[in-house]
């Protein structure tokens, strides 16, 4: 979600959405509430098996990067983890007028949606400086290195953004992969259909050894390509070395 920019330095004046301090995830934070009312309906509908939750560390900034499959990724991820997952979203996931607009804006917001812009000049820039405020903060970030939903459930290049991340804050990356989201809901729209979703943690990623490194576009392809890997591993999809809005475009 966060798309690469030249390593070289950059400088740029871009709107980056204020990030408020958490409250504790206590029994009454909009986060525990949605939870609380929608995970056991998530979990009716799509039976979610979750394997590897003990792998997200309880404290501290953590990078959840995985595949992305289709909008109902987006749903599930948030409501299977303890903590809360801060990510970046289309700014018309919060604006909608009509119902169906504002629940969604009451949903994403909840779960800890960031909502930008990143269809505008510095769109890029703006998300990846929101996730490195997020992550300074202690907090988890939610990221799809993909940059956009799979055009047909391969697993596609990633953007070095994560990459740029972890070498910026130091937090550890946990891979993750969603699996079977496609199934139930074919071309990423309309209402899904029930059936069985698996949601797979992997180990936590560290990359220290690249302390300094971060402007290295080298060391960001190696940095992706290894997330990229590790998810490729969880989910069992096929690889494809070529970024996802090449092949929709094609």
């Amino acid at each position: 979600m966060c798309k690469g920019y030249p390593a070289a330095s950059i400088v740029l004046t871009c709107t980056i959405p204020t990030i408020h301090s958490l409250t504790p995830e206590g029994p009454l934070s909009g986060f525990a509430f949605i939870k609380a009312v929608l995970g056991p309906i998530m979990r009716l509908m799509f039976r979610t098996r979750v394997e590897g939750a003990e792998n997200i560390p309880g404290t501290g900034p953590v990078i959840l990067a995985g595949n992305h499959l289709t909008f109902i990724d987006s749903m599930l991820l948030p409501l299977v983890c303890d903590r809360q997952v801060c990510f970046i979203g289309k700014d018309e996931y919060v604006t909608g007028k009509s119902f169906k607009g504002r629940l969604m804006a009451w949903f994403f917001t909840g779960v800890g949606m960031v909502p930008v812009d990143r269809d505008g000049a510095n769109g890029g820039v703006a998300a990846l400086m929101t996730g490195r405020r997020i992550l300074e903060e202690g907090r988890i970030f939610g990221i799809y290195p993909e940059g956009t939903r799979s055009p047909d459930g391969r697993l596609y290049r990633g953007r070095t953004g994560i990459a740029r991340l972890t070498l910026m804050t130091g937090a550890p990356v946990v891979p993750f992969a969603v699996i079977g989201t496609d199934k139930l809901q074919p071309g990423g729209s309309g209402m899904p259909r029930p059936g069985r979703v698996t949601i797979r943690f992997g180990e936590p990623m560290e990359f220290s050894r690249y302390d300094g490194m971060g402007r290295d576009r080298y060391v960001l392809r190696a940095v992706t390509d290894s997330v990229m890997a590790e998810v490729m591993r969880l989910s069992g999809q096929e690889y494809v070395d070529m970024y996802a809005t090449k092949a929709k475009a094609a």
